[in-house]
């Protein structure tokens, strides 16, 4: 039975680990070199989540975080040649982003980045220990989807 003192250490051990992930993965995506911050490469992730291209608003959503900061994401993706913004064709007051194809280029190479940055953090699990540590995490994000 864990004690509050125990709980206390176990949440700073996952902080640290947490720090200690966004700082590899950030490595790796840096080394791509494709100019495009993590918070950009989950973007796109969560857009070829997408059969079709979602409003800024479904992403702010699916993302949980506040319209604006799309708009900002998509200002730089969009700059970078990465996404653009496409009219509905239902009501042309509605403004849909998509990917091109340097976005699915770059999402495949981001992809191989994410790939390399988790192996350099699992390095030290066996296979049994990557599959527990799965499992535990999958108990703790309440069957929450993954999406890679």
């Amino acid at each position: 039975m864990a004690t509050p003192d125990s709980d206390s250490v176990l949440a700073e051990q996952l902080l640290r680990f947490t720090r200690r992930v966004h700082r590899i993965q950030k490595r790796h995506i840096e080394e791509c070199g494709l100019g495009v911050t993590p918070a950009q490469s989950r973007l796109l992730r969560t857009l070829a989540q997408y059969s079709s291209p979602p409003r800024m608003a479904d992403l702010a959503e699916r993302l949980e975080v506040v319209p604006r900061a799309v708009t900002t994401l998509v200002d730089g993706l969009e700059a970078n040649g990465k996404v653009r913004r496409v009219p509905d064709p239902t009501n042309r007051r509605v403004i849909r982003i998509e990917l091109t194809e340097d976005g699915r280029t770059a999402l495949s190479r981001l992809r191989g980045a994410r790939r390399t940055a988790a192996s350099e953090i699992l390095a030290p699990l066996s296979r049994d220990e990557r599959e527990e540590l799965g499992e535990l995490l999958g108990t703790l994000l309440g069957g929450m989807p993954v999406h890679g």
